[in-house]
């Protein structure tokens, strides 16, 4: 079983109690985490770091199991439906978990269908353009909208996804116009990007940060109020024009399991993921992808997730946006 190293153990001087708690609830067999996304996102990859931590330990196998389609709520009806023993866990985002709420009208579960146990990493968006697309500068970018009519096209990691809900935002905002095209996840929609089959996006900083730094995309600007720390020569986009001033877009990803696991299997886990995050290793890993752990136990992570679904349910009511899931 991996232990904690004394140095991991030291940041974490309120959590040492329940990870001891956490040592009294193990699954026994074999566990999964459902990513309802395709691979190559930030959500696969939150539940690719931290499968092998549970397996490690907890002494049995977690397997990652990716249900994309339907901007998240497929992969998140597959946990709904399964037993809440806490074998059975949902890598959940922004998406499916706040935004879907409001957006998708034919939506099969509701809040309470699923229990919060911890928030894992947050971070903001990015405007990324294919290089064809004449613009170097936000103004210039927007002005190239405007003369596109409507026709310049932005992919998404999925219908009512972050990325999706910045394009919405940010066109509201400028008076512009652009076709949103759904992928199933980030994977996918960056690889029609880069070869420049849409045109642009608003994608996790967390995927998109490699095609930046390997000049494959040109980036305009974060979505989140205030610079990146990894890219801190790029502005936020608020700053750049007066009618950006109140944009303001952060994503996250954490972790969820079916309504009415027991609570102290919720505790466990959570105090687990807790544990994983204070690694020096989970750190830099998240610094090196633009995020960074969002530490929490199951009450902070309700709390904050109640809080986004109010949020952007009346950004999507004062759009009049609605949608089917399917």
């Amino acid at each position: 079983m991996t232990r904690l190293t004394r140095r991991a153990a030291l940041t974490l001087p309120l959590a040492l109690p329940a990870a001891a708690q956490a040592q009294e609830w193990r699954p026994g067999a074999q566990a999964r985490i459902v990513v309802p996304a395709a691979p190559g996102g930030t959500t696969d990859i939150m539940a690719r770091l931290l499968a092998p931590f549970f397996q490690a330990r907890w002494g049995t196998p977690v397997v990652v199991e990716n249900r994309s389609g339907g901007g998240g709520t497929i992969g998140t009806m597959e946990v709904v439906r399964s037993a809440p023993d806490g074998r059975h866990m949902l890598m959940g985002n922004i998406g499916p978990q706040a935004i879907g709420h409001s957006l998708f009208r034919n939506l099969q579960y509701r809040p309470d269908s699923l229990v919060a146990v911890s928030n894992v990493i947050r971070g903001p968006n990015v405007l990324v353009l294919h290089p064809s697309v004449p613009a170097t500068t936000v103004p210039e970018f927007v002005a190239w909208l405007k003369r596109e009519g409507g026709r310049a096209s932005y992919g998404t990691s999925g219908m009512g996804q972050s990325p999706h809900l910045s394009g919405v935002w940010f066109n509201q905002l400028t008076g512009t116009r652009s076709e949103a095209v759904h992928f199933r996840g980030a994977g996918p929609l960056l690889i029609d990007l880069v070869a420049g089959n849409v045109q642009f996006a608003y994608d996790n900083l967390t995927t998109a940060i490699e095609h930046i730094r390997g000049g494959r995309l040109r980036p305009l600007g974060v979505t989140s109020a205030d610079r990146s720390s990894q890219l801190p020569d790029l502005p936020a986009l608020r700053e750049t024009m007066p009618e950006l001033a109140p944009y303001d877009v952060s994503t996250w990803f954490g972790v969820f399991m079916p309504a009415g696991t027991p609570a102290p299997v919720v505790r466990s886990v959570s105090a687990d993921i807790q544990a994983f995050l204070a690694l020096p290793e989970t750190v830099a890993r998240f610094t090196q992808m633009g995020g960074v752990p969002a530490p929490g136990g199951p009450e902070h992570f309700d709390a904050f997730v109640r809080a986004e679904t109010a949020k952007w349910g009346e950004v999507i009511r004062r759009e009049g946006l609605q949608m089917d899931a399917g």
